[in-house]
C-alpha cells in the first residue's frame, strides 16, 4: 500500500510540475511577444475601418462657407423625389410634403434655414399658384426644385422666365414627363451649374413613358454679406 501511496503521489507531482512548466513558458512567450509589438509600435486595428460620412450622404465633403444639397427627381409616378440641404431632408415621401409637378424648397442663403417648401401640379394644378410663389422670393433665397411625373404640361413663358431669372438654363426646354433637377437663387448673375435635365424619349427612357431619374449632389455656396 505504501509503494503505491507513493508511486500515486509521484505521478500528481510529476503532472502538476509538468503543468507548471507549460504555463510558464506559454505566459513567458507570450509576454514577450506583447512586449516586442508594444516596443515597435504595432497595434490591432480593426479590419473593417468606418467610412466616413459627409452631409446628405454625398461622396465628397464641402467647403467652408458651402452648404451640402442632394436633389433626386421622381422616378416615374412611383417613386418620390427628395431633397437634402445642409445634411437635412427637406422634402421626401418619408415627409409626406411632396406631389405630382415641382417640389420647391426654400432656404436662406446666409443661414441655410429652411423658409417654405410647397407642391404644385404641373398637369392639372393651378399655374397662377406657382407664379405667385416664385415672384414672393426674397433675394439671397436659395431655390431648389425637383420633378415628379410631369413637370410641364401647365408651365408657361412668364413662369419659366422666373426660373431663367433663378440662373436656370434648361426651363425653356423642359417637356412633358422630362426629369429635371434645379438649384438657382433669387438674385443670381449668372447661370447656376447646378442643373441637370433628362428628355421623356420613348426610345431611351428607362421606364414606361418616363426617363430614369436624376441624382444631383454638390455644394452651394453660403450668401456672404
Amino acid at each position: 500500500m505504501r509503494v503505491a501511496g507513493m508511486i500515486r503521489y509521484t505521478a500528481v507531482f510529476v503532472m502538476l510540475l509538468s503543468t507548471w512548466f507549460i504555463m510558464q513558458t506559454y505566459f513567458d512567450r507570450r509576454w514577450k511577444a506583447i512586449s516586442l509589438r508594444s516596443w515597435l509600435g504595432v497595434t490591432n486595428k480593426p479590419r473593417n475601418e468606418q467610412v466616413p460620412r459627409h452631409k446628405c450622404g454625398n461622396k465628397n465633403s464641402c467647403p467652408e462657407n458651402h452648404f451640402a444639397f442632394k436633389i433626386i427627381s421622381g422616378a416615374a409616378n412611383v417613386v418620390g423625389p427628395s431633397i437634402c440641404f445642409n445634411d437635412m431632408i427637406l422634402m421626401s415621401s418619408m415627409k409626406y410634403n411632396i406631389g405630382r409637378g415641382l417640389n420647391i424648397a426654400l432656404v436662406n442663403g446666409t443661414s441655410g434655414q429652411l423658409l417654405k417648401t410647397d407642391t404644385f401640379d404641373m398637369y392639372s394644378g393651378d399655374i397662377n399658384k406657382l407664379d405667385t410663389f416664385l415672384q414672393e422670393i426674397k433675394p439671397g433665397t436659395i431655390v431648389l426644385t425637383a420633378s415628379y411625373d410631369d413637370p410641364s404640361t401647365k408651365m408657361n413663358d412668364k413662369v419659366r422666365a422666373q426660373f431663367v431669372e433663378l440662373g436656370s438654363s434648361h426651363v425653356s426646354n423642359l417637356g412633358f414627363r422630362d426629369n429635371w433637377v434645379f438649384l438657382g437663387a433669387k438674385g443670381m448673375k449668372n447661370k447656376s451649374p447646378f442643373e441637370e435635365h433628362i428628355k421623356n424619349d420613348k426610345n431611351t427612357n428607362k421606364y414606361d413613358g418616363w426617363p430614369e431619374l436624376l441624382e444631383m449632389e454638390g455644394c452651394a455656396p453660403r450668401k456672404m454679406d
